[in-house]
């Protein structure tokens, strides 16, 4: 064999070496490649855990500083917004009837609301959370239990006639913490629930509708500037009526006024939504009902409406 052929075989054997390789490496890495994405899915999956367990141990650490059980609330800083998520909720008693409103009572603030129970009716934690007091004040809450909660909010249940959790105690939403009483600064046997956001009350009608047993959205967007409009608006949306409030008769009335099929005439009408509206708003603009609004349109309560959607109002 010729010294010039056995240079060109030599290269040609060469070549071939190094494609080879090449191939082999790409091969390598497209199997190496849904290791990495099980890896960094592991690592993602650890790091959720991570997360969660903080939040166990301590919910809303990045909006409160402290974790004690010596104060039932101590006002801080409150950002200027902030998103509350009011997802897996559970409504804290299936008692319907709202007794007195967030705001203004008798010269003085009332911090919360109150919903008639009776004494020994189950009481449960409205959301998940963890349970920083369990204790008694005589001149004001009476027995009453403080949870924090990871979507920011501290819930407060006053006038309890029992506890049934502990300090540092971790809950989930629906699990019953107390009964209904009459103990503390009461008139009668009712709970009083508060909704606080770095110890400062907010009105719950913002987040909750009692007599519609559900929550007004799927979040709520706290804001400094418009809160104390917002507030007085929900009271008058989903609070009490008058000075006596709303009777047993009349949530039962009502009720069977919504369950009923509603008439809504011949002519249809029809709502274009704008960006930002949600049910609430839409009903209250065109003044009709939320339940009108899902009959007309099948939807359910928490159902999300979008910017350009045609809902039917009439």
């Amino acid at each position: 064999m010729s010294l010039k052929r056995i240079v060109k075989t030599l290269a040609f054997a060469g070549i071939f070496i190094f494609a080879a390789q090449q191939v082999e490496a790409q091969d390598l890495l497209a199997r190496q490649a849904p290791i990495d994405r099980r890896m960094k899915k592991v690592d993602t999956l650890a790091l959720q855990n991570i997360i969660h367990k903080e939040n166990l141990e301590n919910p809303s650490a990045q909006l409160y500083d402290d974790w004690t059980n010596k104060f039932a609330h101590r006002a801080t800083e409150l950002p200027d917004s902030f998103k509350i998520d009011l997802r897996h909720f559970c409504m804290p008693t299936p008692s319907r009837v709202i007794t007195s409103n967030f705001g203004s009572r008798w010269g003085r603030q009332h911090k919360g609301i109150d919903i008639k129970v009776y004494i020994g009716d189950t009481i449960r934690a409205a959301f998940s959370g963890k349970v920083r007091m369990v204790d008694y004040e005589g001149s004001g809450y009476g027995k009453y239990i403080v949870i924090r909660h990871p979507n920011g909010l501290e819930t407060i249940y006053g006038h309890l006639s029992k506890q049934l959790v502990s300090e540092n105690q971790v809950v989930r939403a629906g699990e019953p913490i107390g009964l209904g009483g009459n103990t503390g600064r009461s008139t009668g046997s009712h709970l009083h629930f508060e909704t606080r956001l770095c110890g400062v009350a907010l009105n719950p009608a913002l987040l909750f509708d009692f007599r519609a047993q559900d929550v007004v959205a799927d979040n709520y967007l706290f804001r400094k500037s418009s809160y104390e409009r917002e507030s007085g608006e929900a009271n008058r949306m989903r609070g009490k009526v008058g000075n006596g409030g709303y009777s047993r008769e009349e949530v039962s009335g009502e009720i069977a006024k919504n369950d009923a099929t509603p008439n809504y005439g011949e002519e249809k009408l029809y709502h274009k939504v704008a960006s930002g509206e949600t049910l609430s708003s839409i009903a209250e603009k065109r003044g009709v009902t939320v339940d009108q609004l899902c009959k007309l349109n099948h939807l359910s309560r928490r159902s999300r409406v979008h910017s350009g959607q045609i809902l039917r109002y009439s």
